[in-house]
């Protein structure tokens, strides 16, 4: 699903633009000698398998045929559901909103029903290398599960879990030192609009529930790689050195080099919030970019963060795809984001009027 919401961005307009119908001429020279070098195209990363391991499958690495196909169908089956014609003369949702049918979307959806799915784009089945379906895409550990995060990296998920609820309708934050709510730069980045969710643009570069397109563009000193999710543009600089530790960017500091066919990606100096969920700004992670027979690339990484106890790693395919990167225009955070502010401050004085009340009725009990 690449036509998403296309405000005007004369910038990002351009940029993709120029790059969707970039020529082959623009791929590193080495390429014109090797082909197997030429990592340019667009591809779509959409699967069905997860990140980790689900613990149905603990102890399988791999699926059946009849396995593969149960979980196509099952995501097939809901995903038909949601796109049935809604009532025009339904109920308004119970208050504090419902479960949805897919609870995997629960969170997206804010239980009062978000997308549908027109806007999702999974992809149709769990993904396969040397023609075994995976279950996961993690591969080490073996048990297809991200390690144990260390004592810090708890700690850091301690600390963010206070400051993030299930919204009841209700500042549930008031009396807290700092709420989730009281400056805009305390809200995600995605809801900020500055990088895309779930390390879309990476590193490492993970599939989410749309906006999988990725387009690759090669130079002789440079490999680009366009972000459907945000526009984000990652730019790896080939045969160089990493930016001063000073230097901290969103995406991180990215130096590629060839191994073979294989590009090696080595990437630093990130901002203190990376893309990849609970990562600190020590984020390290080496990506390898192979090409396949049949133009699709082979990509596999390996992350190492104080958050972790141990390094992770996983590998996944990404299919050469024939669809074009549209322009993603990430404005409706840019509005919203003061409505969000604008709502929580309503909350905060309903929040305090109810407490006033309740102080004065303790000091005159008789009413």
């Amino acid at each position: 699903m690449s036509l998403r919401t296309m405000a005007p961005c004369l910038v990002c307009t351009l940029l993709a633009t120029a790059l969707a119908g970039a020529p082959c001429a623009l791929a590193a020279k080495d390429s014109t000698s090797n082909p197997g070098r030429d990592l340019s195209g667009t591809y779509n990363i959409a699967t069905l398998t997860p990140l980790q391991r689900p613990d149905r499958f603990e102890g399988k690495a791999t699926l059946t045929e009849e396995e593969a196909a149960a979980i196509a169908q099952y995501w097939a089956n809901n995903l038909a559901k949601d796109a049935e014609r809604s009532d025009p003369n339904r109920a308004a949702p119970p208050e504090g909103g419902a479960e949805i049918y897919v609870p995997e979307f629960e969170g997206a959806a804010g239980g009062v029903g978000g997308y549908n799915a027109f806007y999702v784009d999974i992809g149709e089945s769990n993904f396969k290398i040397d023609g075994k379906y995976r279950t996961s895409i993690i591969t080490s550990p073996d048990n297809g599960k991200l390690p144990p995060m260390s004592d810090a990296g708890r700690a850091r998920m301690m600390q963010q879990a206070g400051q993030f609820r299930k919204n009841t309708g209700t500042a549930w934050w008031v009396g807290m030192e700092q709420g989730p709510y009281d400056d805009p730069e305390l809200r995600p980045l995605a809801e900020r609009c500055i990088l895309g969710f779930g390390s879309t643009a990476g590193p490492p570069a993970l599939p989410v529930m749309y906006n999988n397109l990725k387009r690759i563009v090669q130079t002789d000193d440079y490999v680009m790689i366009l972000n459907e999710m945000n526009h984000d543009a990652r730019v790896i600089r080939l045969n160089a050195d990493h930016a001063p530790a000073s230097v901290k960017k969103w995406l991180g500091d990215s130096v590629g080099h060839w191994e073979g066919d294989t590009l090696v990606v080595d990437t630093t100096n990130f901002r203190e919030e990376p893309g990849l969920f609970m990562a600190t700004e020590d984020l390290h992670v080496v990506e390898r970019f192979t090409r396949q027979a049949g133009g699709s690339l082979l990509y596999s990484f390996t992350v190492e963060d104080p958050t972790w106890t141990a390094p992770w790693s996983g590998e996944y395919p990404w299919p050469l795809s024939e669809d074009m990167v549209y322009e993603y225009a990430c404005h409706e955070g840019n509005y919203a984001l003061g409505g969000i502010l604008r709502g929580a401050r309503v909350l905060e004085a309903e929040a305090l009027s109810e407490q006033g009340t309740e102080a004065q009725a303790d000091q005159n009990p008789s009413d």
